[in-house]
């Protein structure tokens, strides 16, 4: 389990965030006066329509890319660059294509200079968990999409980061493995609670995962309205019938469609 500093403060502090980029001579803003606390391990989630800049605000606390104004904060330092501490999980994974499947999920702990001995029995349980066991010898180019991100995913996770972003990682995958994805991470933050960004289009994925989740505007990106999930944990794939979860829905779709029309005719305009 990784140490974690001392609390009494938000993990993460996203304060009065703008992001301009400049194309072809004009001015774009991506987003606009973004505040956002999250809380020592809390699992947070980020919905929004395509293009709203929920991913260039998940860059921003990964150290990728920095804001135009405003401030981005985890445990109360400023941002400066990647940190090892705040594990990324990309919508694309980023593997090693001359590692096998085992090298890259082990290279972190390597280059910490950990012995096998150590992280072995961790390993051992994430090719099972994640649907990996046989896969150990392949190589990248011989794995499909879904399979690929399986691998980033257990190679962020055998790190046990602090705090953890995630980029749409299921994304590619079929239904059924999404959602042993999903219970897989849950199981993961029961065990360890991390702090933790998601950012998703699916609702009812951001609501069986997250303990909030932050409906943003159409482009400039702002966050619209900020839910609590008081859903109980732990939690199962069953909750998704419950009456509370439905209702959840039910709102963040409505909001969800207020903005889409939105942009659409802002488009059309």
């Amino acid at each position: 389990m990784p140490e974690r500093p001392p609390t009494g403060r938000p993990t993460v502090q996203v304060v009065d965030v703008w992001k301009e980029f400049v194309k072809r001579g004009r001015r774009l803003e991506a987003l606009q006066a973004i505040d956002l606390a999250i809380e020592p391990n809390e699992f947070a989630a980020i919905l929004g329509p395509s293009g709203c800049g929920k991913s260039t605000l998940l860059n921003m606390l990964a150290g990728f890319d920095r804001p135009t104004r405003g401030q981005v904060l985890v445990h109360g330092e400023p941002v400066e660059g990647p940190d090892p501490r705040r594990g990324v999980v990309f919508q694309e994974p980023a593997l090693f294509p001359w590692f096998t499947v085992l090298d890259n999920i082990t290279f972190g702990p390597k280059t910490r200079g950990l012995r096998s001995g150590a992280y072995q029995p961790q390993v051992d349980a994430l090719l099972e968990q994640v649907g990996l066991r046989g896969f150990e010898s392949h190589y990248p180019a011989e794995l499909s999409g879904g399979m690929k991100q399986r691998v980033g995913l257990a190679r962020v996770l055998i790190m046990e980061p602090q705090v953890l972003l995630m980029d749409e990682p299921f994304g590619s995958l079929d239904a059924q493995t999404r959602s042993l994805m999903q219970e897989l991470l849950l199981s993961v933050w029961e065990r360890h609670h991390q702090t933790v960004l998601f950012i998703t289009h699916d609702i009812e994925e951001a609501l069986l995962l997250a303990d909030s989740v932050s409906v943003m505007t159409a482009r400039p990106g702002r966050i619209k309205k900020r839910l609590a999930v008081e859903l109980p944990r732990p939690r199962a794939l069953e909750i998704t019938t419950s009456p509370l979860f439905n209702a959840l829905k039910r709102e963040v779709l409505t909001l969800i469609r207020e903005e889409s029309l939105r942009a659409a005719r802002e488009g059309g305009d």
